[in-house]
């Protein structure tokens, strides 16, 4: 039995992970992998000023940090909902709002198909 969660990208999330650089590409599809399993990735924080729920992966390189805000408690799969670089050490209002934006998208999407 596979209890692997699906993952659902939300927006341009995938797009924006695909254009990270291929370690740190890698490294984040690595802990999403290890999310869908029910585990917890290596770095993280938790985001609920985004919305409930809202975790972000941290991958650290020498040019800043890369992150992935998703949300796993939704029963039928993992939402990313944003992936960004961070190049200073407080996360930019655009991006705070893109993943504040998707989080709701999300949310009103599921209660449209109740």
């Amino acid at each position: 039995m596979n209890d692997e969660k699906q993952i659902r990208w939300v927006g341009s999330a995938y797009d924006d992970l695909l254009a990270f650089p291929k370690d740190e590409r890698k490294e984040v599809g690595f802990e999403l992998g290890k999310v869908q399993n029910g585990l917890e990735p290596a770095d993280w924080k938790p985001f609920e000023n985004v919305g409930a729920g809202t975790r972000e992966i941290r991958v650290r390189d020498a040019s800043g940090g890369y992150r992935a805000r998703y949300v796993t408690k939704f029963e039928e799969a993992i939402y990313v909902l944003h992936c960004f670089q961070k190049k200073t050490q407080a996360t930019s209002t655009q991006d705070k709002a893109i993943a504040g934006a998707r989080y709701r998208a999300v949310v009103n999407a599921r209660k449209e198909k109740k």
